[in-house]
């Protein structure tokens, strides 16, 4: 049972003004008010209802939708309410249905342009598959490619800027970005790329941190972080400020909350803490000396905490001693603790790997991660835990168990996983946090045969194609299964249209691929015949299952072959001079501490040493790199003749011969040579 709480600052105490009776989980809360007044209505939505309070907790509206989904998001402006499932929109004006449009993706959030500014109403959704999608009443105005799958949405500025239709959007793996979607030419303005490797983004707001009266946006991530972004001269953002909160951030608002002269950003975090980041300077400098004392109201408020977590302590050890006097009583009753796992599974665009975190209401244990399909794990500079290895056997269908186990109160923990595309199967995690009695709970992530692919809204015809076409007595339903079995982020339920076609790219090496299909055909086109090769065997597979006759044609391109080795070339030589360095770096350390002039050194030997430290933690950041880049060499040769009727493994051995003295050109010669 939930409850919504409306609290107040007075006189340094936070005080509620009013709470409503606990009901349904609450799925979205968001202001609204008559159109061009003050939003100083509140709205929550839960399940299919929609219920709005006044400021001083008196329920005036219960709105029933009667929606087959659960609402997810929500956006009120003036008499118009805008709200979503997982696919469906909805829209209605005086709680009647004015609008509806079924979306081919998940939609993760909605905002509306200010009518103020913009005369008719106009919604965004952002949407899963990596766009945001601007309606015109029932249909879809515009569509905008974004840099990842945008997680959550605000207005620039809060009023959408001069026009009213700039929007900031955060995505789901990390980076941020400032589109226009203006009626004639939507475009973007900027865009924060994700370096740090930070969270997903989770909520936006924007507040006048700064005080140089423009409007700073305020990020909040789910690995904790909250950021304040002001802008330089030319409108860029710069990151001004940066701090944790050591849980992840729910929600970000920035105001007055405790101290009316100072600005703050309060933040909501997931295990349901509510804080306050403050500009007020909590220290004064006396005399000349600089001497710092805390002010007198500060102490106060420092005193009042300390009284705060000593009364929470003692509740808690009251708690626990209460639970340990019932536990050994006869009539006693053992019953597995329920807990929540906030976890997610999200493709990284930047170095082709996958981040699993996950978070839990109390400190973790341990977390024991099985693979059945072989994956390498990544280190991660913010993972604290200490993880251990045990020993695998691969021809039982066990590649991976891991073990990290994890400091004193640790709720979070964040892992790193590259899979090999053409491998398929299921990771598992099985988390046990500090409670007693012991209970674990697992959880299951799909390891996909083109797992590294990810969705894109443009495609390069222009490239040497491969392609490969069924056709046979399935359905749309059924073909839209098959291709979701084998790559990511797709939904559950085949697109409305009678033609679906999709655009996806490769994160690692960058090659693309294009899939069209209806009812009885399907055409898949990529510049990487391994890739067609994958999609040939699994699909084929799926079919079988079924008892699915398929006719199976394919057009390979040789041309597409050097295309790709000339895409895999500056990886494969960035690594192979990556590993030359680390090679040496033991040899140029002992002859510096034998020679005390290293002027004969070349340049180049003497950056190594100077960057040494640096080299190695590039190299461990990329384990088997090399060898994961050989072996899709190998596949490509293989997969060539393969489509000829031809077996060539018996010349793997040579090629791995070519790789070891690596060169582009000898290589081309080597993969052009007949069988």
């Amino acid at each position: 049972m939930v409850s919504y709480k409306c609290l107040v600052s007075k006189k340094g105490e936070i005080v509620p003004i009013f709470k409503t009776v606990p009901g349904q989980k609450i799925s979205r809360l968001c202001l609204g008010g008559a159109a061009g007044g003050a939003k100083d209505k509140i709205f929550i939505s839960s399940y299919a209802e929609v219920k709005g309070f006044t400021k001083k907790g008196k329920q005036f509206l219960g709105f029933d939708t009667n929606l087959t989904e659960s609402i997810k998001n929500m956006d009120v402006q003036g008499a118009d309410l805008l709200i979503t499932g997982n696919y469906i929109f909805n829209h209605y004006r005086d709680c009647k249905d004015t609008d509806y449009y079924l979306c081919g993706d998940k939609i993760n959030d909605i905002i509306s342009l200010p009518l103020e500014t913009v005369p008719e109403l106009t919604p965004v959704l952002a949407c899963q598959d990596r766009a945001l999608r601007v309606l015109q009443g029932p249909n879809v105005r515009s569509q905008i490619e974004t840099a990842g799958a945008p997680s959550v949405l605000c207005l620039y500025g809060n009023d959408g800027g001069e026009n009213g239709e700039e929007i900031v959007y955060g995505t789901t793996d990390g980076r941020i970005g400032l589109v226009v979607v203006s009626e004639q030419e939507p475009h973007h303005k900027w865009d924060i790329t994700n370096t740090k490797r930070q969270g997903a983004v989770q909520c936006l707001d924007n507040y006048d941190i700064t005080g140089d009266g423009l409007a700073d946006l305020i990020v909040g991530r789910d690995c904790g972080t909250v950021e304040v972004y002001g802008y330089d001269d030319s409108d860029e953002p710069v990151l001004r400020y940066t701090t944790s909160c050591n849980e992840s951030v729910s929600s970000v608002e920035g105001g007055c909350v405790a101290s009316p002269n100072y600005v703050e950003v309060a933040c909501v975090t997931y295990a349901g803490f509510v804080q306050s980041l403050t500009t007020e300077s909590f220290e004064k400098q006396l005399g000349s000396e600089n001497k710092k004392v805390v002010e007198h109201h500060v102490q106060a408020k420092l005193v009042h905490l300390k009284q705060d977590l000593e009364d929470l302590q003692q509740k808690v050890t009251q708690e626990r001693e209460k639970y340990q006097n019932t536990a050994t009583t006869k009539n006693a009753i053992s019953a597995v603790p329920e807990f929540h796992i906030n976890d997610k599974f999200i493709l990284n665009q930047e170095d082709a790997s996958y981040t699993l975190s996950i978070e839990v209401q109390m400190a973790i244990d341990n977390v024991l991660l099985q693979s059945d399909v072989p994956v390498d794990l990544l280190d991660v500079d913010k993972n604290s835990a200490v993880v251990s290895y045990s020993a695998c056997d691969a021809t039982e269908g066990n590649f991976l168990l891991a073990t990290y186990r994890c400091q004193a109160n640790t709720t979070r923990l964040e892992l790193k996983v590259r899979s090999i595309e053409g491998q398929y199967g299921t990771l598992q995690l099985y988390v046990t946090p500090r409670l007693q009695p012991k209970t674990c709970q697992l959880k299951q992530y799909e390891i996909k045969p083109l797992s590294l692919h990810q969705r894109t809204h443009s495609f390069d015809e222009s490239r040497p194609m491969n392609v490969l076409k069924f056709n046979g007595q399935f359905s749309q339903a059924e073909v839209h299964s098959w291709v979701r079995f084998c790559l990511p982020d797709l939904p559950e339920k085949s697109p409305p249209e009678d033609t679906v076609s999709l655009y996806f790219a490769s994160t690692f090496l960058d090659t693309q691929l294009n899939i069209t299909y209806k009812k009885g055909e399907a055409v898949f086109k990529s510049d990487n015949i391994s890739t067609i090769s994958i999609l040939k065997d699994i699909l084929s597979k799926e079919a079988t299952k079924k008892k699915i006759r398929l006719d199976i044609s394919y057009d390979i391109s040789d041309e597409s072959v050097i295309h790709t080795l000339s895409l895999i070339h500056p990886k494969l030589e960035t690594q192979l001079l990556l590993a030359k360095k680390v090679q040496i770096i033991d040899a140029l350390k002992e002859l510096q501490v034998h020679e005390n002039d290293l002027s004969f050194m070349s340049t180049d030997y003497r950056q190594i040493l100077d960057n040494a430290d640096k080299l190695k933690e590039e190299y461990k950041k990329q384990p088997c790199h090399l060898e994961r880049l050989y072996g899709m060499i190998t596949d490509l040769f293989i997969d060539k003749y393969k489509f000829k009727g031809q077996n060539v493994k018996n010349k793997v051995p040579r090629l791995l011969e070519i790789l070891d003295g690596y060169d582009l050109q000898s290589l081309i010669a080597f993969f052009n040579q007949p069988s």
